[in-house]
């Protein structure tokens, strides 16, 4: 059972950009063509997924799309849901392209191709109106000045260490836009902070610029400077890996972390899903210890003790779909404010507290929009 308390929610959440202009969202045609967008992805990863999917509704919310029903369950295969959207999307101004979707399944090897074939694409064929572009790597493939095609980032860590985007204010491109909160990492460590007063801080990452990027490495320290407290880190490898062994990386470091900290911090990884959150969360829970996900609320249901409340990335999508439908209404990319910050309200877990012996406070009750009662086992 869930309790969703909505209370605040609104006042904290910025869907409305600061612009370089006045931009119109409505729903407008291609000189009486439909837009005809494509997507790229790195690899597999479930929040790319749900993000396109919350986008997709808040371009619904627009007008720009009829009313439609989403399968409930998240689909793993992303080509299949793409060719699902394209085949049921009702609507008079855009359409989801059935074969311009691509992805580099993150594998390093593949990737140069995959790239390769995109900007083919988009620089020869011309047929594609706007790109979608999920995850870290897709971004930096496309944040070029090897074609010209309006690019929307989602779902990054950190668009500017990346070397997305030039900086908060600026892409740097006229036709890229990242959606970037510089300091969302922090916040969350911080708030972790405050509420658990842990001294040492466990976090499993791939040792390489991207899993640095994708763990907040750099605001963890930041913030360990600032607090006093000590990293414990473990080095788990997602790229080059199967999923199979990108998930029992995670596990070993889980097993070897838990007696040595007194928190840990679930970043973003390939070896990290619901489905292995189970065994995930075994030996932390065993050994009494706090976690909070950077991911979200959804990995809380599933067992992790605290994280963000996301409200089902409602908030991302409507952020997403607006500078989509201002760039089809003829503004650059580039002009569109990129500064998004999500609501800092907690979602908690009252069975894993159960579990670990931890009683929340009143505060902690009170700052909670999302509080789940059990543990949700993904199937």
């Amino acid at each position: 059972m869930v309790i969703v308390l909505l209370a605040g929610v609104f006042a904290s959440v910025n869907v409305s950009a600061a612009d370089k202009g006045e931009f119109s969202t409505n729903p407008v045609t291609n000189n009486g063509k439909k837009w005809r967008i494509g997507y790229l992805e790195g690899g597999n990863y479930p929040d790319y997924e749900i993000i396109l999917k919350a986008t997709v509704k808040g371009l619904i919310g627009l007008g720009w799309i009829e009313d439609m029903e989403f399968p409930k369950a998240y689909n793993p295969n992303h080509r299949e849901f793409w060719e699902w959207l394209s085949r049921s999307v009702r609507s008079d101004y855009v359409e989801f392209v059935r074969d311009a979707f691509w992805t580099s399944d993150f594998n390093k090897e593949l990737r140069p191709s995959t790239r390769a074939k995109v900007l083919e694409r988009l620089k020869d064929k011309k047929d594609i109106d706007l790109m979608i572009a999920m995850g870290t790597w897709a971004g930096q493939d496309l944040a070029n000045n090897d074609h010209s095609v309006p690019t929307v980032v989602g779902s990054c860590s950190n668009p500017i260490s990346s070397n997305i985007i030039r900086s908060v204010e600026d892409s740097g491109y006229d036709h890229i836009h990242a959606k970037v909160d510089p300091t969302r990492y922090e916040r969350q460590i911080r708030l972790f902070h405050d509420i658990m007063h842990f001294s040492r801080l466990g976090v499993a990452f791939e040792d390489s610029v991207e899993g640095r990027t994708f763990a907040g490495i750099d605001s963890i320290e930041k913030v360990a400077k600032e607090r006093g407290f000590e990293i414990v880190r473990c080095i788990a490898p997602f790229n080059n890996v199967s999923l199979q062994e990108a998930e029992k990386a995670v596990v070993t470091c889980h097993k070897e972390l838990a007696p040595k900290i007194d928190a840990l911090y679930i970043t973003v990884h390939r070896g990290v899903n619901l489905k292995n959150m189970p065994v995930l969360l075994e030996p932390v829970i065993e050994h009494k210890i706090p976690t909070f996900s950077m991911l979200g609320s959804e990995e809380v249901k599933h067992g992790v003790l605290l994280s963000i409340a996301q409200a089902e990335f409602k908030y991302v999508g409507q952020f997403h779909a607006e500078v989509i439908a201002k760039i089809l209404n003829g503004a650059r990319a580039r002009d569109i404010d990129q500064n998004w910050s999500d609501p800092l309200k907690i979602a908690l877990n009252l069975k894993t507290a159960k579990l670990i012996q931890y009683d929340p406070p009143f505060d902690v009750m009170a700052a909670a929009d999302e509080i789940y009662e059990d543990i949700e086992v993904a199937q």
